[in-house]
């Protein structure tokens, strides 16, 4: 007995999720998402107790938790929002100077160049488009 259309319908969608779910982006995507998830706490922890700690040594420990003002009798507290603002951008900062400058280095490096180098010079360009005009002409008089 051949299937029925909606039976080809769900099978159509089952394969196709199934090929969706196979593919290596959302596998490195999943990936990147529990490595990230993970490395959040190395990151939020380095950023706390040493890099906290640091600042804490040469400038005091400030606590901006307490901050707030009162409309009508209602406390409002933004002092919690600035100590996230601070721990955000320490948190940034070490990202990308231990991790995100270096693996860029790394790809440079892997490349064949440093990122002193530049690719082409205007000099090269144009002497190369004078070479590309030179073979077109060439061809049309052959």
């Amino acid at each position: 007995m051949a299937p029925s259309r909606v039976e080809q319908k769900e099978s159509n969608m089952l394969k196709g999720f199934k090929d969706f779910l196979m593919r290596g982006n959302v596998i490195d995507l999943a990936v990147a998402v529990v490595i990230g998830a993970a490395f959040t706490g190395v990151i939020n922890a380095f950023a706390k107790d040493f890099i906290g700690s640091l600042l804490a040594a040469f400038g005091g420990a400030p606590d901006f938790n307490t901050i707030s003002f009162g409309v009508n009798g209602t406390q409002i507290r933004y002092g919690t929002t600035i100590t996230a603002l601070i721990n955000f951008i320490i948190v940034a900062a070490i990202i990308y100077f231990l991790i995100v400058l270096p693996m860029n280095k790394l790809l440079e490096l892997r490349r064949g160049r440093t990122s002193d180098e530049v690719p082409s010079t205007p000099e090269d360009i144009a002497l190369l488009t004078e070479i590309r005009d030179l073979l077109a002409t060439r061809r049309d008089d052959a």
